[in-house]
């Protein structure tokens, strides 16, 4: 079975998508960066890397410094799937960010979208 094709995608191009979406709700970028930060790991400096490099999706979630331990309390469905359920790990971790994302633009809290 081959692998998803979002795998190979750039982050810088899905980085993009979600601050479009983030924007068209009023949201900021630097809410934007502070989710990723929290769910990877990921300094300032070591995203601002990445989307220049146009990182893989793949490898950006694999290289992530610290996968958020909290993760697992990430609850809901994207594109009708539960995350919780999703078995491959890296579609799973993607997910949650698109999750992230999402609750993000519905205009949750920070301290909820963090799970805090």
């Amino acid at each position: 079975m081959s692998e998803p094709k979002i795998f190979q995608m750039s982050f810088l191009k899905t980085y993009q998508l979600y601050l479009a979406k983030a924007k068209r709700k009023e949201r900021t970028e630097a809410e934007v960066n502070q989710i990723i930060y929290w769910l990877t790991g990921y300094s300032e400096s070591e995203l601002a890397s990445h989307l220049i490099l146009e990182t893989t999706i793949q490898d950006f979630f694999e290289q992530a410094p610290q996968f958020n331990e909290n993760a697992s309390l990430i609850k809901g469905r994207i594109c009708g799937i539960k995350v919780e359920e999703i078995s491959d790990s890296l579609m799973q971790k993607i997910r949650y960010l698109d999750k992230l994302i999402d609750e993000l633009a519905q205009g949750r809290s920070m301290d909820k979208i963090l799970r805090k």
